[in-house]
Formats: C-alpha cells, structure tokens, sequence
C-alpha cells in the first residue's frame, strides 16, 4: 500500500498537470482566433467588434465598480475561514451558511458592474422577461409554441424563448404576475434561487452518506467563478431545480421504508420532468440520477421518478406543447441560424476552454487529483457524481447543440464535477480556493460578460 506522503506527491503532480491542462486548453482557445483573424462566432473574415473574447459570449472591457472592495473583501473573507466553517459548523448551520454566503458572494460580483449588474442581462430582449410581459393566455401560449420556434414565422420566439421548451418561459410568467417581472427584481429572484445550488448538492452528498465531502466541497461550491454566471441567469434557475430534484432522489434512494422511497421518488421526477420542461439538455441530468441509484442499488425509485417525469411531459402535451415534435423543429432553426455560422471544428474543444473559464481553470487540477485519489475510490458515490457531470459535459459538447455560450448553458453541470475539490491534497486546498476565488474577480473586472 502506498504511503500518504507517495499519495500526496501523486495527487499533487496529478493537480498541476490537470491545471496545466485546463490553462492551456483556455490560452490556445483564445489566441487561435485572435491569431488567425478567425470570428469563430460568425466565420467572418474580421471580427464585428474587437474586443470579442471567443471562446465566451463577451467582451474585453476592464473596468472596477463601488462593489470591488465588497468582493475583494468577501474574498479575503472566504480564503480565511470558509474551510474551517465548513467543517466546524453543525449541519443545520452550514446549508443556510452556504445560501447566506453564495448571495453575497453573487451579489457582489454582479454589483461590480453597478445596479445594471443584476438587471440587464435579464431585460436583454432576446432573454424571457419581455415576452413573459406580453402573454395573457397561457394555453394560447402552449398551443402556438412549437409553430412560433422556426425562423421562417412571422412571429418566431426571440431566441432563448425558441430555444427552450415553454417551462421556463413560464416561470417568468409567474414572476411577472406576482408582481416581481421588473428587470432587477427578477434579476435578485434569480439570484437568491440560484443561492440555494450549494445546498441541494450537499443535501445530496449527506443523504448519500458522504457529509464529509460535502464539507470539504462546500467553500468550492459556494466560491465558485460560475458565480458570475450564476447570479445574473435564467440557466442558474434550471442547474438549481435539477440539483433539487437529484436531491430528492437521493433521498427515495435512501429511505429505508418502501412507502417513503416511492414517495420521495414520486417527488424526484416531478421536478426533474419540470427540469426538462425549462431545457431540452436537462434530460442529461438523467446520467447523475442514475449514478445517484446505481450506488445505492434502489432500483425501485427509478420506474417511480421515471413514470412522475413522464406525467409532467404529458401534461404539457395536453396542453399542445409535445416536447417529441418541438425538438426536431429547435434543430432545425438552429441549423438554420447561428449554428450555421459557429465551426464545430472549433467549438468542439472552445467549449471546452469556455467550461473551464466558467468553473476555473483549476478545476481541471481537482479533476486530476479525484481521477488518483485512494479516498475518491472509497468514496465512490462522489466519485460516480463527479464522473456523471464529466460525462453530462462531454455529451452535450458532442452533440453538436451547444456551440458557444456553454458558459450559462452548462451551469447546470458545474456543481458536480466541482465536487472533485474534495480530494485535492490538503496542502494544496488553501491555495485552489485562492485561485478559484481570484480567477472569479478577473472574470467579472476584465470581461463585459453577456450572461
């Protein structure tokens, strides 16, 4: 058996190759349009604006705001004590730690960019607030929408409307009608939502029997670069219903009662069938389900979670809105559109980079060091999760669906491959918060991030 200083050495030299890695992968996706005069964006032969950074959706503007001190503070703050809380503070304590802390580190960040941080993304006409302002017959709604995807319709969806089933479209409905569809308002509803991402995924961790990686994950999960994505997008609504519906299947998995398995199962799959009502990739959310039950063995919970999904599809198929006949037509006008001018031979591996820009590039590192880890291989349940977000990314980038702007898009599968900071060396823990916390204030001071 190795010795702890051998595996030590080992996942220390696992964590630079993989940070190596991931910092190479972003410098080469960055210089190779810059270098070859290439907009990968649109294939012209001069970029429409010069400060375009591919592989995000954004520009190069460095610029502070009166929020730079509060997020340098919290930073500070963070790297001090966010370890030790974690794994000083009761669990009752911890899960609203995590939504309190994950608010302000949010809020901060966006704030850096003024009060128009928190509202303009949202109030971006392309998004879904100004057209959830305008509907006033939601089966009208239902019944029009898949006729409204294709860019041939004299009044086709804006282009996140179109690109997604009407779930979330509905969402902003709701906010509108309850009185909270103003650009900021909605921009803080989704903010305090997304603050409870953290949470969901340590709740999934402990029913699953592994609290102490949730606590070594949790400053990583709550301090995480994504968070300047988080706090300012509608995709932050969708990657936090599905961890709480992951969540609630990990506790149909692990309830030792037949009734409260199928109960909890029953609950999973409504919100995971709501998941996929928000965006057609949250069917991908179906390969950390499966890990989640593959190593508790429930099978049980599965027909259950399936059959509750399946409901709340049909459901809205009911309605006039059948996802089977939406999807083929979303494919087509985005065969037709953007898609046509963004080279897969580029986004195939710029997504790639783009990933690793949103989650930092240090993960990379912490996905070497889980990749080596004896304890990762005792752990197996977070190993299995950490694999199955892995694979939810590789999927979606093959797919050919996500080219460029995975930033936002892949929100949802940040959480799980973060739980690889659990098992980076312990020497090197203090120093990978650091940078995570580092990498997010470049982000947010040197980028106009669109999202």
């Amino acid at each position: 058996m190795p010795s702890d200083d051998s595996g030590a050495r080992t996942g220390g030299r696992a964590t630079v190759i993989g940070i190596g890695a991931a910092l190479v992968l972003i410098v080469v996706a960055v210089t190779v349009p810059l270098a070859a005069g290439w907009d990968v964006a649109t294939r012209a032969a001069r970029s429409a604006d010069d400060r375009a950074v591919a592989p995000l959706h954004g520009l190069w503007v460095p610029h502070v705001g009166l929020a730079t001190a509060v997020a340098v503070l919290l930073a500070i703050l963070a790297w001090r004590y966010a370890d030790r809380l974690a794994g000083s503070l009761s669990w009752a304590a911890l899960l609203p730690a995590t939504f309190g802390a994950a608010t302000a580190w949010m809020l901060a960040l966006a704030l850096v960019d003024g009060p128009t941080g928190i509202s303009r993304v949202l109030g971006n006409p392309y998004e879904y607030l100004r057209t959830a302002r305008e509907v006033d017959d939601i089966g009208m709604l239902l019944t029009t929408y898949i006729s409204r995807i294709p860019l041939a319709a004299d009044d086709n969806w804006v282009t996140h409307v179109a690109g997604h089933p009407p779930g979330m479209l509905l969402f902003f409905v709701a906010l509108v009608r309850m009185g909270l569809g103003a650009d900021a308002t909605a921009g803080v509803v989704v903010t305090l939502i997304a603050a409870t991402l953290p949470a969901a995924v340590l709740t999934t961790l402990r029913l699953l029997g592994v609290e102490s990686v949730a606590r070594r994950a949790a400053p990583f999960l709550v301090f995480t670069p994504a968070a300047v994505f988080l706090s300012v997008s509608a995709d932050a609504v969708i990657a936090t219903v599905g961890a709480w519906g992951v969540a609630a299947l990990a506790a149909a998995a692990t309830r030792p009662r037949v009734l409260g398995s199928v109960g909890w199962a029953a609950v999973a799959g409504v919100i995971l069938g709501a998941t996929v009502m928000m965006s057609y990739g949250m069917l991908l959310l179906g390969v950390v389900a499966l890990a989640v039950l593959a190593r508790t063995g429930r099978w049980l919970a599965l027909p259950v979670a399936v059959a509750a999904a399946a409901g709340v599809v049909l459901v809205f198929a009911s309605g006039g809105f059948a996802v089977w006949e939406a999807y083929p037509v979303l494919a087509e006008r985005y065969a037709d559109g953007i898609a046509s001018r963004r080279p897969y031979a580029y986004w195939v591996w710029g997504n790639l980079a783009a990933f690793a820009i949103c989650a930092g590039p240090v993960l990379g590192g912490a996905l070497g060091a889980a990749a080596v880890s004896e304890r990762a291989r005792r752990d197996r349940v977070a190993l299995w999760l950490i694999a199955a977000g892995a694979v939810m990314v590789l999927l979606a980038d093959l797919s050919g669906m996500s080219k460029a702007e995975v930033e936002r898009i892949w929100l949802p599968f940040v959480p799980w491959v973060t739980l690889a900071f659990a098992y980076v060396p312990v020497a090197w823990r203090s120093r990978l918060l650091a940078a995570q916390l580092i990498w997010a204030l470049l982000v947010q001071h040197l980028l106009y991030t669109v999202w």
